[in-house]
């Protein structure tokens, strides 16, 4: 069954054990978008794409991927979906090329559509020149690449990108961007996971943020940075003392020991003023003065800033996939 809904998810609910990671999770992504799933650690975001993608199987909820039911219907989900996920699926001892011809072979395409279909991905994906090599020889940019260009093989119209530019550097990302709106022009959607809030900030239609097990927050991101309009001040001192001085003396801030950063929110001209009063010129390293980002929100919506992954939600999937 076709919708103009790409997921749909109603009441989702998971555990481990005693652990409940999702708490009753309600979702909807239309067709043609990107939706960003945002969340500390330990939140569910894993969790609930891995369901999504029929590699879990929820306790409870109704999950419809491409018009069709997650636990009913999974072959169907799958032959509709692809997935690029945290950690690269190439292998490194295949050329480009051969990596993309195993996916044609997975995907039972006939020797002529695949060596078309492959050819065409390698130029999109700005990898013929080095189709022919090795792709232990290929640059952490050029493998995520090859990676999403696996995934596109079986021309999917819904694709999962579980946190895909980690450790990639500033260009290779902006790279990464490029091709996923690229493929989101061509009506494909796409439901990513990140660590990075500005990627959802440039990518995303629509930001769920999960925390504890519950959708705390959706919207544009336009929408949810208009909860925090006043964005945030940041005062880099010059040494801890100093920095644990004006602490004490402003309890509604934020304290980085280690970057010796001082961070609140900018309430208006008022509170900068108040600030600036109670700071010395010897002490103050530099003073920055920002519009509210999704980062913000992140802080204002879970009590706590975005944090790399590695949680206890990531170690018991792992051992529930196994």
């Amino acid at each position: 069954m076709r919708t103009n809904t790409a997921i749909s998810v109603a009441g989702l609910h998971k555990s481990y054990g005693d652990n409940e990671v999702l708490k009753g999770v309600d979702l909807e992504v239309p067709e043609g978008s990107v939706y960003a799933l945002l969340g500390p650690n330990g939140a569910g975001k894993t969790t609930a794409v891995n369901i999504c993608s029929t590699l879990l199987t929820p306790d409870a909820g109704e999950i419809r991927v491409a018009g069709y039911d997650v636990r009913t219907e999974a072959d169907q989900v799958r032959r509709s979906i692809g997935v690029t996920g945290q950690f690269s699926a190439i292998d490194e001892f295949h050329t480009g090329r051969e990596n993309l011809q195993l996916m044609a072979d997975l995907n039972h395409l006939d020797r002529a559509r695949a060596r078309k279909v492959i050819g065409e991905l390698l130029e999109r994906f700005e990898l013929a020149d080095a189709a022919g090599r090795r792709a232990q020889t290929y640059s952490g940019g050029m493998k995520r690449r090859l990676d999403l260009a696996m995934t596109m093989i079986g021309s999917p119209r819904l694709i999962f990108l579980d946190e895909p530019t980690t450790g990639l550097d500033p260009r290779s990302r902006r790279e990464l961007w490029q091709i996923v709106r690229e493929q989101v022009a061509d009506g494909v959607t796409v439901l990513l996971t990140t660590q990075y809030l500005d990627e959802a900030d440039q990518l995303a239609h629509r930001v769920g943020v999960l925390d504890g097990g519950v959708l705390v927050a959706e919207g544009t991101p336009a929408q949810l940075k208009s909860r925090v309009p006043g964005g945030r001040v940041e005062v880099q001192l010059k040494d801890a003392a100093r920095l644990a001085e004006l602490a004490a003396v402003l309890p509604e801030a934020t304290a980085d020991v280690e970057s010796l950063t001082l961070r609140m929110a900018n309430e208006g001209v008022a509170s900068l003023r108040r600030l600036l009063d109670r700071l010395d010129d010897d002490a103050v390293a530099g003073v920055t003065v920002q519009s509210a980002d999704l980062d913000d929100v992140f802080l204002a919506l879970t009590g706590h800033p975005a944090e790399p992954r590695g949680s206890s939600e990531d170690e018991n999937e792992m051992e529930a996939v196994r």
